[in-house]
């Protein structure tokens, strides 16, 4: 297994896995961008450079290169790839210098917890996973406190589906933080 991606090389893969994996790379691309650490954007970057280099060896004619949108001597295709490869370091490396999100966001919270489980009340107690996902990021809520709040007896957020729902005892504590502020 190669160090930079997880999961059987791509050029192991059968045609039909190569294809699968492909396209759910490219639609787990926006979530990753997002939501992802910079760690995990690594990953899937290369994860899915990866996948792409494999399946243009093995179909170059199915892509933009066979159509006929691809120069068709050596030297013009080693040029071109050339200059797409710069576009992609560029694009990658303007990311990398962009400032600190933490240094941007609003000054921490006092109790992320309470602002999450407070975020999830003010949202009628249901939120997509993915906006509770970001919720929790914006008000800096560490990853292992988060799931502490799944665990907790009786938990104080559950899983409903692709929603996350503010239990009872989430808005029981939610009361008691308020009575004693």
């Amino acid at each position: 297994m190669n160090d930079a991606t997880q999961g059987v090389p791509a050029s192991q893969l059968s045609d039909e896995e190569l294809e699968k994996q492909g396209k759910s790379a490219h639609e787990t691309r926006n979530w990753v961008f997002l939501h992802g650490s910079a760690e995990q954007f690594a990953h899937h970057t290369a994860r899915m450079l990866e996948l792409e280099r494999e399946y243009l060896r093995r179909h170059p004619k199915r892509t933009w290169q066979g159509s006929g949108g691809a120069p068709t001597d050596l030297a013009q295709t080693a040029a071109s790839w050339r200059e797409t490869v710069r576009g992609v370091i560029a694009q990658l490396e303007a990311l990398v210098d962009l400032p600190d999100p933490q240094s941007a966001e609003a000054p921490g919270v006092a109790d992320p917890a309470r602002a999450f489980l407070q975020r999830l009340a003010d949202n009628d107690g249901r939120m997509d996973k993915l906006e509770a996902h970001q919720a929790a990021r914006e008000v800096g809520l560490d990853p292992a406190v988060r799931a502490d709040l799944y665990k907790a007896e009786p938990p104080l957020v559950v899983t409903e589906g692709k929603e996350r729902v503010l239990t009872d005892a989430g808005r029981a504590r939610l009361t008691e933080q308020e009575g004693a502020a």
